[in-house]
């Protein structure tokens, strides 16, 4: 029976780390962004519901 060797495939370990990290920075600053105003609006659709 034939052995299949497979090559050294890794795949490129520090660039998905690298894409990881700026995804997890770009949501972060998005977050710290738009998160006060989301709250808001939030807060006010919930104030129209119980708010009858």
């Amino acid at each position: 029976m034939k052995r299949l060797r497979f090559s050294d495939d890794r795949g490129d370990v520090p660039g998905w780390v690298l894409i990881t990290l700026m995804t997890a920075g770009l949501v972060i600053i998005i977050w710290g962004l738009a998160g006060p105003a989301l709250a808001s609006v939030f807060r006010q659709a919930i104030e129209r519901v119980t708010g009858f």
